[in-house]
């Protein structure tokens, strides 16, 4: 058994670092809207509305099933709510 030590579940369980990347920012966007529907407290219903998806979409977001949903979509779906999404670059470690 290997002892190696990764920053992030996703970087130890996606092939490459691009991929791990992406999904970092996927699941800190999906659990951004999860938490915006818990604290407003919406429905899926109504949280399908505000997002401008369908509610099985809401369903699939707040079981965390980040992997149907692609940047775009969630971004998407935040700026339909009046969230701003911002994005930090910074030099590997």
């Amino acid at each position: 058994m290997t002892d190696n030590r990764f920053s992030s579940v996703w970087d130890a369980i996606e092939d490459t670092p691009a991929e791990a990347e992406n999904m970092k920012l996927r699941s800190k966007l999906a659990m951004t809207l999860k938490d915006y529907i818990t604290r407003q407290g919406l429905t899926q219903a109504e949280a399908a509305k505000t997002f401008s998806v369908t509610q099985p979409r809401i369903s699939d977001l707040v079981r965390g099933k980040i992997d149907l949903f692609g940047l775009d979509a969630l971004v998407n779906m935040a700026s339909a709510a009046g969230l701003r999404v911002e994005m930090t670059i910074l030099e590997a470690a």
